[in-house]
């Protein structure tokens, strides 16, 4: 379980994760040290999973933005499945859904004849029988996981840090 302090500390990361201990510790009401052990068990429990750099997409050549939903003639939530679609290096996530479709996932293309190139990719996995796109006009935000909402059972009585 992670406390207020392992939450504001993860807050902080999201924001700059190129910050010093000190500047953490600083930050949420810890020294370097103490800074540093919590957010080295953090990372030790999984619940940092890497640390990395947010490129802007269109800066490097993917601007063009999709949600591509995969329709299935039979389960597509195996290992197979998963090793095809990373072989898609447009594909930036994939996700196995409940709904009308399988598998949801997010691709980043240059331009839309790269993107329909990638869906085309997409028609060679086995089990694939139609996929339903939207692309992405235009993105108002994304925003990272809110460390600090609680299911809400649990904000009876929220604490303020």
């Amino acid at each position: 379980m992670i406390d207020g302090i392992d939450r504001a500390l993860l807050e902080q990361l999201q924001y700059d994760a190129t910050q010093s201990y000190a500047a953490l510790g600083t930050a949420v009401g810890l020294s370097a040290g103490s800074a540093h052990e919590r957010v080295r068990k953090l990372r030790e429990r999984g619940v940092i999973r890497r640390t990395t750099v947010e490129v802007d997409p269109a800066a490097v050549g993917r601007g063009v933005l999709a949600f591509v939903m995969l329709d299935a003639n039979a389960w597509m939530g195996d290992a197979p499945t998963r090793d095809a679609l990373a072989a898609i290096p447009e594909i930036q996530e994939a996700h196995i859904i409940a709904g009308a479709a399988s598998i949801l996932v997010k691709i980043r293309t240059e331009t839309t004849e790269d993107l329909q190139a990638a869906l085309r990719r997409l028609f060679d996995i086995d089990g694939v029988t139609g996929t339903q796109t939207i692309v992405v006009l235009e993105s108002f935000f994304e925003r990272p996981v809110d460390v600090h909402n609680q299911h809400p059972r649990a904000r009876i009585n929220p604490v303020v840090p």
